[in-house]
């Protein structure tokens, strides 16, 4: 195998750094923004008129790169700019990064039974490497077979598209579905609780479509009603002036997991809310602003024991330390036998990632 060396070019490496710097910057705002890239655009040249970006960046030419490099494209119904398929990839990848950053070094991520026994047996199924995977079940003939036909030579310059490894016969699929709260109150009292969920659902979106491809990951709101929404629609996520239908969210999260082939099946919900809302057998709306009414309360539970029959535990991760709410959340985890968490705003991405990717370790639903 080859290795080919290079000048040190610091000129090529600072205009990377700026560009990687002014691209934290553009994602973030896309988040912030509900995905919209001409008003981001705007923003950034806004706060360099304001003196926050060097007035030696010229931004024209960021938003050139950002088109060369297809991370955004234009819109044909409108004059302006919108996000394309690698953009979006791109933006999950960074929020999946931000959030990797945060946790504990160490082994993370495992997914694989907890049995006794030696190491996981190798299948003859394979599939491509991705980050994080073990270099014993990397198939090193397939993969140099690989970098013979990409470089036509046999100088063996081998890259990390070329490498296969074979799927482990005891690695546990699963189907998870995210449901996130998008009730009024997460955007009550000036705090911004959406945004934080929406960078989690990319985040986990990216690990898991990169690390567990076998995996199934739907995504669900729920306001007055609920929705499953497509990955590519994340960042037009908005919170809105709902109340909040935990019961219908949780229905519409088992409907869509006792669809899916995967034998495992998990609920993760996101809330700071009380159920206010709840729909009733002809149709129509009871609610109760409030929150915490007994018709309400009684029937979210239900929910959540048909969750429980069908073998779908419910992790809750709550941002708010309301103690009504708390002990409504005890309840609900308790007929559900699931779990509970308590966090806030700023650590909520991290948290739950690492949660996730813990559980991976030793738990089969």
């Amino acid at each position: 195998m080859k290795f080919i060396y290079e000048k040190f070019d610091l000129l090529k490496l600072l205009k990377q750094g700026m560009f990687d710097n002014l691209q934290s910057l553009f994602s973030m705002l896309l988040m912030k923004l509900a995905g919209d890239v001409d008003e981001a655009l705007h923003v950034m040249e806004a706060l360099q008129n304001e003196g926050y970006i060097d007035d030696n960046i010229d931004l024209q030419d960021f938003q050139d790169l950002l088109e060369e490099k297809k991370i955004i494209q234009r819109d044909p119904l409108s004059d302006g700019y919108r996000l394309s398929h690698l953009g979006n990839f791109k933006l999950r990848e960074h929020a999946f990064e931000e959030i990797f950053a945060k946790l504990k070094r160490g082994r993370v991520g495992e997914h694989v039974l907890e049995e006794a026994g030696g190491s996981p047996e190798l299948s003859s199924e394979k599939r491509p490497y991705h980050f994080g995977d073990e270099p014993r079940s990397i198939d090193y003939l397939a993969s140099m077979l690989n970098t013979v036909r990409r470089e036509a030579s046999l100088d063996l310059m081998m890259n990390e598209d070329d490498l296969e490894v074979y799927e482990s016969d005891r690695t546990s699929d699963l189907a998870v579905s995210l449901l996130i709260d998008i009730s009024h109150s997460m955007v009550l009292y000036g705090e911004d609780r959406i945004t934080p969920a929406k960078k989690l659902a990319l985040a986990l979106t990216h690990y898991i479509k990169t690390r567990f491809p076998k995996d199934d990951l739907s995504i669900v709101l729920f306001g007055d009603t609920a929705q499953e929404i497509h990955s590519a629609d994340l960042m037009k996520l908005s919170a809105g002036p709902y109340h909040t239908n935990t019961q219908m969210g949780l229905r519409k999260a088992r409907q869509i997991l006792l669809q899916k082939k995967q034998v495992n099946k998990q609920i993760i919900m996101i809330t700071d809310g009380k159920p206010s809302i709840i729909k009733l057998n002809d149709g129509s709306y009871y609610k109760n602003p409030f929150g915490l009414d007994p018709k309400i309360v009684n029937r979210t539970l239900n929910e959540a024991i048909l969750c429980r029959k069908r073998s779908i535990p419910i992790t809750t991760f709550m941002i708010a330390n309301d103690p009504s709410l708390i002990d409504f959340v005890h309840k609900l985890t308790k007929v559900n036998c699931g779990k509970a968490f308590y966090c806030d705003i700023d650590n909520l991405e991290s948290f739950v990632i690492e949660n996730f990717m813990n559980n991976r370790k030793s738990r089969l639903y």
